[in-house]
């Protein structure tokens, strides 16, 4: 077949990757930069939007702006990024920078005025274009650990600004501020027996297949011996110079007898997509083991933007009189490539070792909407609810809904409602709960004629509960008619041990204050010197609220003498 030039130029044009400019950013610290996670590596029920760049183990390192704009959005949050800048540029594109410890003088006064204005730690606001402008290199904040940070890092993101897409920094020219002459390294190789009788290696259920490194540094498995319809997944990580860090993999191809059948590549996504990657591991696996095999397959294909697949979908059928060889080829930025070689040949060897499967009466068919209820519980699956079809655990006894467990990936939740005729009393104080061992995990529920309802992606065991325990209020800077002098700060531990830290409201003197929360230490602080506090006698007082509106409330008085 041929065709015209004028076609092929257009095809070019649409499959062609977008050019960004790779001069117009600068880096937002001024030491050295290394990252302790990439863009798209894989994390806990999402995809990395960013760059994590090291702070030598520290807070408080200056923060610089990476272009000329405005700061666009400012959002304070306990979780997330914690407290995060957004600065807009004039080329369309937005930066991010998160985790922050304190913005710098002009723009923190700002975000308190809007605290104090607000009354609320939790804030989101948009400031105007003439507010708060800003050049390449001006600092803006030093770093810091907050949300839900697990160690001091800056989280560096670039967006555009109107899709509101994540794209890879390396794009702009941050992979010319780092080094990065390492390959890839592949630790384990999974094959997935798929349609209903396929078999890999004598077995029905996933097979962990052998590895050899060679001396070209590429990777060659044992045989596969199959039959049927059977897919691949990887564990692997990827390594940069003057890094101790195993990140995330930038592009992953697989081919079968040189037809490419699946890959992906981390260029940009949008945040909707990013909850897929739990379709995108073998994630039962990751539930169990803590270990992450990313598919190179879809059964049921799911709108991830990333994946590139043939009409196989990543499925390879084994025939009878067809050797084939499937490789798996990944790459950096840089494009250090490393190739993973498996050659596969016909077997009708009786499996040895089944499917491993626990067939009950429920199969839930993924595509369509799927309704159950027993006794006084019901559940509502909506279509596409889960990646793939399954024999479902499904049952009530005493209260209690077992309803699949955490080893099932979904993609949107389900909704669970309970009928109940309780004291109306207590209805304020009952929620469904997910049981994870001893743990009761809240679901935010609601209760309207008689039934209690929650949306979760929280399965296993569900089950009410009432929470009558209000939360724990620990004063650490003051006591009664204590004199503060030297410090600060005035600081809280809060904690809940059932429905969890909803809210909390202090006041200084009959006036609002701004607390400082931080979920993982549970600390609350205020800052003396935003100027509630005065010289000699104060009252405080304190009230924190669980997510049912049980309430603790901490009142006493201290004088505070300037030191």
């Amino acid at each position: 077949m041929r065709f015209s030039g004028c076609f092929i130029l257009f095809i070019q044009f649409l499959t062609a990757q977008p050019q960004y400019p790779a001069d117009y950013f600068g880096s937002p610290l001024d030491i050295p930069l290394t990252i302790s996670g990439n863009f798209g590596e894989l994390r806990s029920n999402h995809f990395h939007a960013g760059l994590d760049f090291r702070t030598k183990q520290k807070e408080g390192l200056n923060v610089y702006a990476a272009a000329d704009g405005y700061i666009s959005r400012i959002k304070i949050s306990s979780f997330g990024y914690g407290k995060a800048i957004y600065i807009s540029h004039p080329n369309g594109y937005t930066s991010v920078y998160g985790h922050l410890k304190q913005a710098n003088s002009v723009i923190d006064q700002f975000i308190r005025t809007q605290h104090y204005k607000q009354k609320e730690f939790e804030i989101d606001i948009f400031p105007k274009p003439t507010d708060l402008l800003v050049l390449k290199g001006d600092f803006i904040a030093s770093s810091g650990n907050t949300g839900g940070s697990g160690g001091p890092h800056l989280h560096f993101e670039i967006r555009d600004s109107k899709t509101e897409m994540i794209i890879n920094p390396y794009f702009f020219g941050f992979d010319k501020l780092m080094t990065d002459t390492r390959l890839p390294q592949v630790v384990a190789l999974m094959a997935y027996p798929i349609s209903e009788n396929a078999v890999v290696n004598e077995a029905q259920r996933p097979t962990m297949i052998s590895l050899t490194r060679l001396q070209d540094g590429s990777y060659l498995s044992g045989k596969i011996k199959a039959n049927g319809k059977i897919g691949f997944g990887i564990n692997a990580y990827d390594l940069m110079d003057f890094s101790y860090s195993k990140n995330g993999l930038f592009k992953v191809e697989a081919f079968n007898n040189g037809a490419k059948t699946f890959g992906y590549k981390f260029n940009t996504f949008s945040f909707d997509e990013s909850k897929h990657i739990n379709g995108l591991i073998d994630y039962p696996r990751f539930v169990t083991t803590g270990i992450r095999f990313q598919k190179l397959f879809a059964v049921n294909p799911y709108n991830l933007s990333i994946i590139d697949s043939n009409t196989s979908n990543g499925i390879i059928t084994i025939i009878p009189n067809l050797n084939q060889n499937y490789r798996v080829e990944i790459s950096d930025f840089n494009d250090n490539k490393i190739i993973v070689n498996i050659p596969i040949v016909y077997s009708n060897a009786k499996p040895t070792i089944d499917k491993g499967i626990i067939k009950t009466k429920y199969f839930l068919k993924s595509k369509i909407e799927n309704l159950y209820s027993k006794e006084n519980i019901s559940v509502s699956v909506p279509p596409n609810t889960f990646y793939e079809d399954f024999y479902l655990d499904f049952d009530v006894s005493n209260d209690t809904l077992k309803f699949a467990n955490d080893e099932v990936a979904l993609q949107n939740a389900i909704l669970v409602t309970f009928i109940k005729d309780i004291a109306s009393e207590d209805k304020s104080k009952t929620f469904i709960a997910t049981r994870n061992g001893s743990k009761l995990l809240y679901n935010r529920t609601r209760y309207k004629d008689g039934q209690f309802s929650a949306y979760t992606k929280k399965l296993g065991t569900l089950v009410l509960v009432r929470d009558e325990v209000p939360p724990i209020v620990t004063a650490l800077t003051l006591g009664k008619s204590k004199s503060l002098t030297t410090q600060s700060t005035i600081d809280f531990n809060i904690s809940d041990s059932l429905s969890g830290i909803a809210s909390f409201v202090g006041n200084i003197n009959s006036k609002w204050v701004l607390f400082d929360y931080d979920f993982k230490t549970k600390k609350l602080k205020h800052t003396i010197s935003d100027g509630i506090v005065q010289q000699g006698n104060n009252f405080i007082r304190l009230s924190v609220s669980d997510n049912v509106g049980n309430t603790t409330t901490f009142e006493t008085d201290f004088i505070y003498k300037k030191g």
